[in-house]
């Protein structure tokens, strides 16, 4: 910044800062430890690396006053050489979820302003503005619900615009600068008339996503509702905005599960008996002569007449005929020549 010192002596004031995010170091051929020189023949070589990124990592970012860069840097060290240096910068986006309650939660907000000119008050002038909640996307469409009542003498303009503001902070001192992203323009209002915007759609262009855990560097946005007043200033009206990476849920909350959004009637569980009750004895049931009709495979005549009616009938029938009686006597009863086991061998 600029500063002065008396009528004629002006300097320049300077601020820095920086920040760390990430810093790791790989190497990916060393000498051995005989102090040997390592040899590459002649040709292509390849050295494949990894590492991991921090989760908590600033989205890149290039700013007036700052920026936010992260790259990848090889250097080749050589006997009686200068280094070979290159460098790849890689961009990292923050990943923000608006499908948290903060940011699904509706902003709202009333203003109002009279408007003098030359000592004369010429009427009033208010707005109040929703939107249905705080965290967009880029692509996505912000539906403004406002009204501005006109209690002047004069025709009003209402306007609405997302404006985008980079804060730069270095040694406790700020810069700022605001600048409009996109803007929409309603139409004139007259004298003594009131306006009302039933979800004006305002579109979100491609921009980066909001800076917000950064100590030296912020990137905030804000939907701005203002109103034009002839011979005074402007009336504005402001509701925060943060633009993430993560869209809606279709459910509205990422952790939303299908379980949870239909509901499954269990009472029928209640109704199941804890012991069941024993079968019945077959020959209590079904008779020997008709146990042997029954059991007896049927005959072409009569299956083709059950291929041509309801199939499923015979065998339901058949499935839930009693199952036959089993007998508390072995019918096979162990030999008194053969020695018991003993259980413990």
């Amino acid at each position: 910044e600029s500063r002065s010192a008396g009528s004629s002596t002006a300097y320049t004031q300077s601020y820095s800062d920086q920040v760390e995010f990430l810093s790791h170091r790989d190497t990916l051929l060393a000498p051995p430890d005989n102090g040997e020189v390592t040899v590459l023949q002649a040709g292509r070589h390849e050295f494949p690396f990894t590492f991991q990124l921090p989760e908590t990592l600033a989205t890149s970012f290039e700013g007036k006053h700052g920026s936010v860069r992260y790259w990848v840097k090889a250097k080749l060290h050589r006997p009686w050489l200068t280094v070979k240096k290159v460098k790849k910068e890689f961009t990292v986006i923050e990943p923000i979820d608006i499908n948290t309650p903060a940011l699904l939660a509706p902003q709202a907000g009333a203003k109002e302003k009279l408007a003098r000119a030359w000592y004369c008050n010429r009427g009033q002038v208010s707005v109040t503005a929703k939107i249905d909640r705080k965290g967009y996307t880029p692509g996505e469409v912000i539906p403004i619900f406002a009204e501005i009542d006109n209690c002047t003498n004069r025709a009003v303009v209402p306007k609405a615009a997302i404006v985008q503001t980079q804060t730069f902070i270095a040694r406790g001192t700020k810069k700022q600068k605001k600048s409009v992203v996109t803007s929409i323009v309603g139409d004139s209002i007259a004298a003594g008339k009131r306006e009302v915007w039933h979800g004006r759609a305002l579109k979100i262009p491609p921009v980066g996503p909001s800076i917000l855990q950064c100590r030296i560097i912020q990137v905030e946005y804000s939907l701005k509702v203002c109103v034009d007043i002839p011979g005074t200033s402007k009336l504005l009206l402001e509701l925060p905005l943060v633009i993430g990476t993560i869209p809606l849920h279709p459910f509205g909350s990422r952790t939303s599960s299908v379980s949870s959004q239909y509901s499954v009637n269990l009472d029928w569980l209640s109704t199941i008996p804890e012991q069941p009750e024993a079968p019945p004895e077959y020959s209590a049931v079904v008779s020997s002569p008709e146990a042997e009709q029954s059991l007896a495979p049927p005959c072409r005549s009569e299956l083709g007449g059950i291929l041509e009616g309801p199939f499923f009938a015979y065998i339901q029938e058949f499935r839930f005929r009693p199952p036959p009686l089993y007998s508390e006597i072995d019918p096979n009863p162990p030999s008194d020549n053969i020695r018991p086991r003993c259980m413990t061998c």
